[in-house]
């Protein structure tokens, strides 16, 4: 047979973990001496996730503009221009955190139409404990609205492998709940306990990924007006910038401001935070924070311990409001945390929209 690749995808809510899992996962694969390839996917350029991915030396290609499955011969070329000079075996895939129907619209298809490529391996969708508990409990005060609610359900129900993630945030207790409640709604789902930050259950999960058999076969029963609408109530924002001043300051000090801050507006405002990211770049030195709800502490993700005179960041927000507030916000913020350094700020490029419905280039309704 000839050289087939493994196609891995690991879904999951925005700010479940999956860059750092799959960032994990990819260490793992290079060490056995695979050719890995890592290919992320966002409805914007400008993408956190592909910095710090491609910041840690793994080969990386961009999904921009719309999801895998409205741009699926994008994905397909993406994969092919990794393996332009050495083909991967391993290709790791992380789609939009706001996206589900990925069986029918990107597993089945690579099935059907590459199959002599590819192998398919488990397909993995990680919980977000924060908003995941309250949305499975139908608790009232999730945040989001019930159909946004949805797309975070049908994310789990179409999963070969659920993980409850971030176990390292959480006592045993809160973790056995969440088990439970995977247990309940989702029944026959295997569940894996996992901290994609400190590697805890990390090789229980490579174990289930390096099975065989008809995984991505779990075709969902999807109301596509409800999908739609829940997506469209997340602004969506991308925005990249520069920072210079005469003076050195922590780049570490400045990220954590940037979050914590947008952190403060988000609740004034009394919008829902899905997830928020901010990454520093210069000359080598990188630094991630991040936020995964209102009611989270904001975190240091990834530490650049370096202090800097100049600074380019890229600020992802995902917030349940309208996306002009969101800019404004976001604005406000970057300029008074540059005010507060005496330093330039430069704004290069800013996109905020509403995400639009979605338009598989192909769905299977029965799988293969």
């Amino acid at each position: 047979m000839s050289h087939q690749i493994k196609f891995i995808m690991v879904g999951g809510f925005l700010g479940a973990g999956k860059t750092t899992t799959l960032g994990r996962l990819a260490k793992y694969y290079a060490d056995q001496g695979l050719n890995v390839g890592v290919v992320t996917n966002d409805q914007a350029a400008d993408l956190v996730d592909t910095n710090a991915l491609r910041s840690q030396g793994l080969h990386v290609g961009e999904v921009a503009g719309a999801c895998f499955c409205c741009h699926f011969n994008a994905l397909m070329e993406t994969i092919e221009e990794l393996g332009s000079k050495s083909k991967p075996d391993v290709i790791l895939a992380e789609p939009v955190g706001s996206c589900t129907d990925l069986v029918a619209t990107v597993i089945q298809p690579i099935k059907r139409l590459f199959d002599a490529e590819f192998t398919i391996h488990p397909y993995a969708v990680l919980m977000k404990p924060s908003h995941g508990r309250k949305i499975l409990k139908n608790e009232t005060g999730s945040g989001f609205s019930p159909k946004a609610a949805y797309i975070l359900r049908k994310q789990m129900e179409e999963a070969d492998l659920i993980l409850v993630n971030r176990i390292d945030e959480l006592t045993t207790e809160e973790v056995d709940e969440l088990t439970g409640l995977i247990d309940e709604n989702f029944p026959g789902t295997p569940v894996l306990r996992t901290s994609a930050l400190t590697g805890e259950g990390f090789e229980g999960l490579v174990e289930f990924l390096e099975q065989e058999g008809d995984f991505g076969s779990k075709v969902l029963d999807i109301d596509y007006d409800i999908y739609a609408e829940g997506e469209a109530e997340l602004g969506w924002l991308n925005s990249s910038v520069r920072l210079t001043s005469e003076t050195s300051f922590s780049l570490d000090q400045l990220l954590l401001d940037v979050i914590t801050q947008l952190q403060a507006s988000f609740k004034e405002q009394g919008v829902e935070t899905a997830h928020l990211k901010t990454i520093g770049l210069w000359e080598g030195f990188f630094g991630v924070a991040n936020l995964v709800s209102n009611d989270s502490e904001p975190k240091l993700s990834l530490a650049s311990d370096c202090t800097v005179n100049e600074v380019d960041l890229i600020v992802n927000a995902r917030v349940a409001c309208d996306p002009e507030s969101l800019t404004e916000q976001v604005t406000q913020v970057l300029q008074n945390c540059a005010k507060a350094l005496n330093a330039n700020l430069e704004i290069r490029q800013t996109q905020s929209f509403r995400p639009g419905r979605p338009v598989p280039t192909h769905r299977y309704a029965a799988p293969q």
